[in-house]
């Protein structure tokens, strides 16, 4: 078996074991350093060698917008598929290239079901409209792999016909499964307005499950989290909404259940960066020992995905974010402004 299958297999199966996680998240950064040229070359800039490496704090993370200036692959294996974050005319893309689609499906998978139930206790639909758009969105190709396995003959993605997904989640009522909205941000707003469409949707609240996956698009006014989520709970009748935290860089998701705290699998971990020292990290406390001036403090979110094995493992995002007081989960409360990231020009020759 190679070092590639044997980490594969590693993280498939691991459990929430912190020391485990580092383990393996250093053997995952000297394989990649060792088979990704892009990735060492950075790392070799800032003097991040394995030798020097010996803690998960000390590996180097990669900025995301190499993602949109190189091709970001470790080994030599074809990729069968390329996913491509959305943009505008004027704005460069992200790419991502998935060598193991397979190890995609199975992973996402079994995050949304750890996290919730099986697919098969839910009618899924999607309303994903700006996605659909696009032919590459690892978004749509993840909820399609979750339509799959729902086995039900309502669930469906839809772009405009609203009315069409609405008689169709009414007939989905009939038996005892759960019905899951998914959609982006500005597709459920302008769903809401059509007030006759929202009222028969809040005669299924009981058992209604609404996830955003973010957006605006350019569509509408960006909004902060808590009035969004106030202006959904009220339209769709639901206690609290549910959310989605993943981008095309990488290959695992993380998932709220409300109030915008996102838990994450045993194969991916936050880190969050100082704001103004990208190299330095928000200090961590036990419970009941944190001081109060460093409580809620806000930083750069640094992402390990132990499944993005075949591409970076290690990114730095522009999301901005804090730790829950516990530790256990992480709040995005905004981003960076649109200048580069410190560190990223010194390769983007």
């Amino acid at each position: 078996m190679s070092i590639r299958d044997e980490l594969k297999s590693a993280l498939i199966t691991l459990s929430p074991d912190v020391r485990r996680f580092e383990e393996l998240a250093l053997e995952v950064f000297q394989y990649q350093y060792a088979q990704n040229p892009l990735y060492r070359q950075y790392a070799d800039s800032l003097g991040k060698q394995p030798a020097n490496v010996k803690r998960v704090e000390k590996i180097p993370f990669l900025p995301i917008e190499f993602f949109k200036s190189h091709t970001v692959t470790t080994g030599f294996t074809e990729p069968q598929m390329i996913f491509e974050s959305s943009g505008t005319t004027s704005s460069q893309t992200s790419r991502h290239a998935v060598s193991d689609l397979a190890l995609y499906e199975m992973l996402s998978r079994k995050t949304f079901e750890q996290m919730y139930s099986p697919l098969s206790d839910y009618h899924i639909f999607a309303l994903l409209p700006s996605y659909l758009e696009r032919n590459n969105s690892s978004l749509v190709y993840m909820v399609q792999n979750f339509i799959y396995y729902s086995y039900s003959r309502f669930s469906g993605f839809f772009l405009d016909n609203t009315e069409e997904m609405v008689q169709k989640m009414l007939a989905a009522a009939g038996d005892q499964r759960k019905i899951l909205l998914v959609g982006v941000t500005f597709g459920l707003l302008d769903l809401l307005e059509n007030e006759s469409l929202a009222r028969k949707i809040r005669t299924l609240s009981d058992r209604l499950i609404v996830m955003e996956t973010g957006g605006m698009k350019g569509r509408r006014k960006e909004m902060i989290r808590e009035e969004l989520h106030a202006i959904l709970t009220a339209g769709f009748g639901v206690e609290t909404i549910h959310s989605e935290y993943g981008m095309t860089e990488l290959l695992s998701q993380g998932y709220s259940k409300g109030h915008g705290v996102f838990h994450l699998p045993p194969f991916m971990k936050v880190l969050l960066r100082e704001i103004n020292d990208p190299f330095t990290y928000l200090p961590h406390f036990p419970i009941g020992h944190k001081p109060e001036e460093l409580r809620q403090r806000t930083g750069g979110i640094n992402v390990i995905d132990l499944a993005n094995i075949d591409s970076c493992s290690f990114i730095e995002t522009k999301d901005l974010g804090v730790y829950t007081e516990d530790y256990t989960g992480f709040r995005v409360v905004g981003r960076f402004d649109n200048s580069d990231i410190r560190g990223c020009n010194l390769l983007l020759a």
